[in-house]
């Protein structure tokens, strides 16, 4: 109940204080500003770059969410939710009273409300269909449904490949599950495999909007998926190979237990098509359509009927999906709960460290450091930290800006997605697969991560934990791949 107050709370203050328009108040700012040496965007927003310190909260809330579950689990269950609030909050108040800025905690709340609505929509309408794989869990089935999973990623998007298969392959190999099962599956369709189309993933559909052509991504992007998805799959393999554990009771050797059949059942066909809706609503943006009603501020254009017709979707599916399906699903709103509760947190505290990255990498020193090797490592461990999407539209901005690009400008985001500035092809490639491959090096770099971890925590699966997770699975595993495709096509740019 707190928690809910809180949230009210919050998004009431960023909301009133966006409409305070006050023009005697502006022009007292803008006096003050330009007195402590400070430059004014106009419209009013203050330009000043948050201080250092700011990203405290942000670092805090990353060190709860890590050692949380591992050190004071029942504490950390029973709080999390007004923790991440609070902090958010905290840093809320300081844009709006201290730094004066409104433009920021706006913005977070727009693309907030954005990213949650198309996951609980995707998140949803899946939980309504029951796919049974009535089959030997086999290491080859499961590469077979790993690799399926990186295929669709790019129809559905990652979110709802994820949400999609997660269950089922949970439910295959029931009686041998491990950790690694679910980690490589985060690696596999909740992020790699959503590189090839702007559907996929969200920073490249962000890109998409922008103006880059929606075939660029699988025309460039299909080989390093392909290598990728490859060598990701034959670890896999090799993990999968060496667990023997009740391998005999999933053949089917237990007498008490028939052999599988091999068949695949399919209950809740009918949440395809709310599925359908939710990914075509992607499509209504304001700033494509002009006919899509929006709200404007600041010069742009937030769409509030895309999230409404998601959000709908989202109800409509669950009311009207099979029982019988939902059951087989085990479905409950505790996974699409925790990650509302936490990306509140991490939408809003880290504002400060995305302001801090994007003033660098559009500063002099930043300009000269751009190059295809150092825009993949630099958008891609960013990208593990912080939200992929912004991260990719900060460094998506500096490339263009270094050339004399404006990444406002549509027709100049085609020209540098076609190559016709030095080395911008790469550069663009190194963004998008930075953004997207290393969205999976921890729990918080994409979306689907967090989900697919909860649903999977949910079964009784021991998840490991935030920084187990990247010691154990994205350092030995997913670092190797992705030096391997830096060294294939950037290194030496």
């Amino acid at each position: 109940m707190i928690a809910r107050i809180l949230v009210a709370f919050l998004f009431m203050s960023v909301i009133v204080v966006a409409n305070a328009n006050d023009t005697l108040q502006v022009e007292a700012q803008q006096e003050t500003h330009q007195t402590m040496g400070h430059d004014v965007e106009e419209g009013g927003h203050e330009s000043a770059t948050p201080p250092l310190w700011s990203v405290i909260p942000f670092l805090l809330l990353l060190i709860m969410i890590a050692t949380g579950p591992l050190f004071y689990p029942h504490f950390w269950h029973k709080s999390y939710p007004a923790i991440s609030i609070i902090l958010a909050f905290l840093v809320c108040t300081y844009y709006l009273f201290v730094l004066h800025n409104q433009h920021s905690p706006v913005h977070s709340a727009a693309e907030y409300i954005q990213f949650i609505a198309l996951l609980t929509g995707l998140f949803v309408a899946s939980g309504g269909i029951l796919i049974i794989v009535d089959k030997d869990a086999r290491p080859l089935t499961n590469v077979i449904i790993l690799a399926i999973g990186a295929v669709i990623a790019n129809i559905i998007g990652t979110t709802g490949a994820s949400m999609l298969l997660i269950r089922p392959f949970i439910r295959l190999n029931k009686n041998r599950i491990k950790p690694y099962h679910i980690v490589f599956f985060i690696f596999i369709v909740s992020n790699v495999g959503g590189s090839l189309t702007p559907i996929g993933d969200p920073p490249l559909f962000l890109g998409f909007l922008k103006g880059i052509p929606f075939e660029w991504t699988i025309i460039h992007n299909l080989v390093p998926w392909a290598i990728a998805c490859v060598l990701l799959l034959v670890f896999f393999y090799l993990y999968d190979i060496r667990n023997k554990s009740n391998y005999a009771l999933m053949r089917g050797d237990d007498e008490e237990e028939e052999p599988p059949t091999g068949k695949v059942a399919l209950t809740g066909k009918r949440n395809f098509l709310w599925l359908a809706v939710v990914v075509g609503a992607v499509f209504l943006d304001p700033n494509v359509f002009e006919w899509v009603p929006a709200i404007h501020y600041d010069g742009m254009k937030f769409s509030y009927i895309r999230e409404i017709i998601m959000l709908l979707a989202a109800f409509g599916s669950y009311q009207l999906s099979d029982l019988q399906a939902i059951q087989g699903n085990e479905f409950s709103f505790e996974p699409i709960r925790e990650v509302a509760f936490l990306f509140i947190g991490i939408f809003f505290t880290m504002m400060p460290a995305l302001e801090l990255v994007s003033e660098f990498a559009q500063s002099p020193k930043g300009e000269a450091l751009i190059g295809p090797s150092t825009l993949y490592w630099g958008t891609g461990l960013l990208s593990g930290f912080l939200d992929n999407a912004p991260t990719y539209v900060n460094f998506l901005t500096a490339s263009m800006a270094s050339v004399g690009a404006d990444v406002n400008k549509m027709q100049e985001v085609i020209a540098f997605a076609n190559n016709e500035y030095k080395d911008s092809l790469l550069d663009l490639m190194a963004i998008s697969l930075g953004a997207v491959f290393f969205g999976a090096f921890t729990y918080i770099g994409n979306g689907p991560n967090f989900m697919v971890k909860s649903i999977a925590e949910q079964v009784g699966i021991k998840m490991p934990s935030f920084f187990s997770y990247i010691v154990k699975y994205s350092i030995p595993i997913l670092l190797p791949v992705l030096i391997i495709i830096w060294l294939i096509f950037f290194m030496g740019h």
